[in-house]
């Protein structure tokens, strides 16, 4: 580039050489012409991503909330006997589109005196056998047949493992059964927890003593006698009374193999099938929402396994059915109450204060990041997901490992596919204090939006028992621990690397929809591994914002004005609008078949910053020239382009390209 000629002049005053200082700073940000005579000066910024204007709301739903009713989830109170006036029979209410009890009560075999200005309960008639004169009535046909009809196939289908299976998460505590979930980290979580079972796992083909009950510790030892992990065994102990037996005694539903004789009860559990159908409802599962209980509680003080966690849960639900003692509508309603307990558990300060949580929650981490010998949460997460063994038999496999898989299999399993029982498309609802339930796991996210993210991943309407009033039907927690669903409002994440852990680094899965911006400020690490569509643009202030997907910025301008923009796609990342940067760095991890490239289809504005080219594999040898970003029209230079382990590089601009010739290592 060259200067007019008046500043080229020998004698200058101490103004004027101060006026050719930061001329030619400002154009060697802007530029002039290339060598080929190209004019890629930039004469004006373009403006940041406008996005909304707006963020997105998640509204408390109008209606009486269980988090402040779920302390008469009981069935020894007159007055809590309707579905008025029981929390965990109205957490369920979206039963009744596929079911009509034979009487609104909570009844089945129970008897109260008169109390508190309530009349009296007497036991109800219903036999507990389908299809008799004392039973309720099916009203939506379609749905029943297909929630037995799922119970046959499966247990006609039964392989000797799912038996296997189906019978330990009958017969075994379930803290200890579902505390598996944590993978690598089972056999240190079940140490330092002191957990026992003395029903030991045998292989699928040896028989199985019939309907053994389990005499183990099953949550483990308290802070009263374990220093390891007492506190965080009080914690998962500590929440509310969840019991699904108000609910079983409302809605009078029989157990699947009552309802048919094609449904195949586990021969080693056939002693344990009730003799007492009046007391013996089928819905909701207990075992199910104790599952659920145990696993969103070690979830809260592990957030490295929730997805796990949560799909293990879904896993004892599916355990119940090809045990044959449970329906998918069973499971279903077992995961509705008991995520609703939980939520109220946690937002209690009656059974948890701010310093409990955070005292349970620093202990855990504390004992599994020594254990595990590494040196914090980061690096605990990592260990949580390396594969300690191949071994399907040995403790700390992981069944879990395959994320794709379980997302799909956790999906179907929300739903089972049982057909509909409401409209689609309505609006959905997040529950008051749902949010709870991500506090660990996305701790950087306000309260408000850990709500959007829990109504951006929600499910469609319209399936049974999604229309709870409240939301807790809609609810998919695997979903929502990978991030938002939709920027349907501007959202700025604000993530503090000193705190460690998520706050730290995270990484968001889902495929984000939406008109809002992304902006990212804070020192900590955001990765975006979806196949994004959003469109209100991404702003980068501060940290790293990290693309390991080749849409994972969506279709609007990206604008980077600090921070680092790592790109580590697998193909090119695609910025489907205009690239601009004005400081902070471009750092792109380059591999096979133009992964790591950046490749704008809008104009790429570059008044600034640096550029870090480095390599996914084999490394290119001296005299290799690399595109590494392509654009509809380049515009600017960078101040700094560094390629590590080539100490000679050579930057070539063209009007649409930006290219690196190593020259020398």
């Amino acid at each position: 580039m060259h200067l007019p000629a008046p500043l080229q002049a020998s004698r200058t005053t101490p103004r004027l050489r101060l006026l050719v200082l930061l001329l030619a700073s400002a154009l060697s940000l802007t530029a002039c012409k290339n060598d080929s005579g190209y004019d890629d000066s930039i004469t004006a910024l373009p403006a940041e991503p406008a996005g909304l204007g707006s963020t997105a709301t998640a509204p408390l739903p109008s209606t009486v909330a269980y988090v402040d009713t779920g302390a008469s989830n009981q069935r020894n109170n007159p007055c809590q006997v309707t579905l008025e006036t029981n929390a965990g029979v109205r957490v369920l209410q979206g039963f009744l589109d596929v079911w009509t009890p034979s009487s609104p009560k909570v009844d089945a075999g129970v008897t109260l005196a008169a109390a508190n200005g309530c009349p009296a309960v007497t036991p109800s008639p219903w036999s507990g056998i389908p299809g008799d004169a004392t039973d309720g009535s099916v009203k939506n046909a379609a749905v029943h047949a297909a929630n037995i009809n799922y119970v046959k196939a499966a247990t006609q289908a039964r392989t000797p493992a799912q038996a296997l299976a189906a019978y330990l998460d009958d017969r075994r505590a379930k803290g200890y059964s579902v505390s598996d979930g944590m993978g690598p980290l089972t056999s240190a979580w079940r140490a330092g927890a002191g957990q026992t079972s003395t029903i030991a796992a045998v292989d699928a083909n040896q028989p199985v003593t019939p309907a053994v009950n389990d005499a183990g510790n099953n949550l483990g030892v308290g802070s009263a006698g374990n220093a390891k992990l007492g506190l965080a065994v009080d914690f998962i102990a500590n929440i509310a009374d969840g019991s699904t037996e108000p609910a079983k005694r409302f809605y009078k539903y029989a157990r699947p193999w009552r309802w048919s004789s094609d449904v195949k009860v586990v021969p080693a559990l056939e002693s344990a099938k009730s003799s007492t159908p009046t007391t013996d409802g089928g819905f909701p599962s207990g075992h199910t929402a104790e599952a659920w209980r145990n696993t969103l509680a070690m979830a809260y003080l592990v957030p490295q396994r929730y997805q796990e966690l949560v799909a293990r849960a879904m896993e004892m639900g599916e355990n119940r059915i090809l045990a044959g003692m449970h329906s998918p509508l069973d499971v279903m309603g077992g995961r509705v109450q008991a995520t609703a307990v939980v939520a109220y558990s946690l937002a209690s300060a009656s059974y948890y204060t701010p310093t409990v949580k955070a005292a349970a929650v620093s202990q855990a981490q504390n004992y599994l990041i020594s254990q595990a010998s590494v040196a914090d949460a980061v690096a605990l997460n990592a260990y949580a997901h390396t594969a300690k063994t191949s071994d399907t038999a040995a403790v700390d496999y992981d069944r879990f490992a395959d994320t794709a898989a379980w997302r799909k299999t956790y999906l179907q399993r929300l739903t089972y596919g049982l057909g509909s029982t409401g409209a689609a498309g309505q609006p959905a609802s997040v529950p008051k204090a749902a949010e709870v339930l991500l506090e660990t796991r996305l701790p950087y996210l306000s309260a408000e939006q850990r709500r959007v993210v829990l109504k951006t991943t929600a499910l469609d309407s319209g399936d049974p028992l999604g229309n709870d009033v409240e939301g807790w039907g809609r609810l998919n927690l695997f979903a929502a621990a990978d991030g938002y669903g939709a920027f349907n409002g501007d959202v700025s994440v604000t993530m503090d690397a000193a705190l460690g852990g998520f706050h730290a680094r995270d990484s968001w899965r889902n495929n984000i929809t939406g008109k809002g911006r992304l902006s990212k400020l804070g020192s900590g690490m955001l990765r975006l591994a979806g196949a994004n569509t959003f469109s209100g643009g991404t702003v980068l202030a501060a940290g790293t914002l990290a693309a390991d997907a080749n849409a994972a910025f969506g279709t609007g301008d990206v604008y980077v004005k600090g921070g680092t923009l790592e790109v580590a796609s697998p193909g090119a990342l695609l910025v489907a609008g205009a690239y601009t940067q004005t400081a902070g760095t471009l750092s792109l991890l380059l591999g096979s078949d133009g992964a790591g490239l950046l490749q704008t289809q809008g104009t790429a504005s570059i008044a600034g910053g640096e550029l870090k080219v480095s390599f996914r594999g084999a490394s290119p040898k001296v005299g290799d020239t690399l595109t590494v970003l392509r654009a509809a029209q380049r515009k600017g230079r960078f101040a700094n382009v560094t390629v590590p382990g080539f100490s000679k590089v050579t930057v070539t601009y063209l009007p649409d390209a930006v290219q690196v010739r190593l020259d020398g290592v």
